[in-house]
């Protein structure tokens, strides 16, 4: 099944919140799962220890989140030889699955068994990667992860020297050259997602602002609300 491609709102330059579940009780993920039903896509971060020095979760729950999950997965990959191992997600029912370009032998490759498997495909960028390094390849991608944190942990501080990708990313598709969702991850709060929907981000990954809020909906609210604002300028 090839993947349905983006749609009129998804490019329709609306903030899209994607809490991540990274920073959410793994000893309840169903729960969580349920707590953040008004986002729009839930960020489900899988990590091997090897591709990053921490290791999450794998298929098989990512399998389980996607028969509770009331939103679409947005699985991003932070492993090695994704080639051999993301099909397998997007086979499982993720609506995007991302990818490291770091991580990566032939990411066109990726995107082309991503899209046939039936999902969206992401490519994702270290803080130090220059965004030049792959613009010949975005082209085969449907969102561009920028990490606005090194790749790991949550919990850590936005990283705005990020931001210039981001508005070049923009500007690429504004002009037309690029048709993709800009996403950002790492750090996004009520302090630093003005600026990032200011560069031009349309999907925002939000951890600890969301699950480490009493009411994570009216904080999926009030960052969209934000974000719009920013947006509208």
């Amino acid at each position: 099944m090839i993947a349905a491609p983006l749609d009129s709102a998804d490019v329709s330059r609306e903030p899209l919140i994607a809490p991540s579940l990274l920073s959410a009780d793994f000893a309840r993920l169903a729960d969580e799962v349920a707590r953040v039903a008004d986002a729009d896509w839930l960020h489900v971060d899988v990590m091997d220890a090897h591709f990053v020095p921490n290791l999450t979760l794998g298929l098989p729950v990512v399998e389980a989140i996607q028969r509770v999950s009331p939103v679409p997965l947005d699985c991003h990959l932070m492993i090695e030889d994704p080639e051999r191992w993301a099909p397998g997600y997007a086979e499982a029912g993720a609506r995007n699955v991302t990818v490291h370009a770091e991580a990566c032998t032939d990411p066109r490759k990726v995107a082309r068994d991503l899209r046939a498997a039936g999902a969206l495909a992401g490519l994702a960028i270290k803080p130090g990667t220059p965004l030049e390094d792959y613009l010949d390849v975005l082209g085969d991608f449907d969102t561009f992860l920028v990490m606005s944190v090194e790749p790991g942990f949550g919990g850590q501080s936005f990283i705005a020297d990020v931001l210039p990708k981001v508005r070049r990313a923009r500007e690429l598709v504004d002009a037309g050259e690029l048709r993709l969702l800009v996403e950002i991850d790492g750090g996004i709060n009520a302090g630093t997602i003005e600026q990032a929907a200011e560069a031009g981000v349309d999907m925002f990954v939000a951890g600890s602002a969301v699950y480490g809020a009493d009411d994570p909906a009216k904080a999926i609210a009030a960052l969209r609300a934000q974000a719009a604002a920013a947006m509208r300028g």
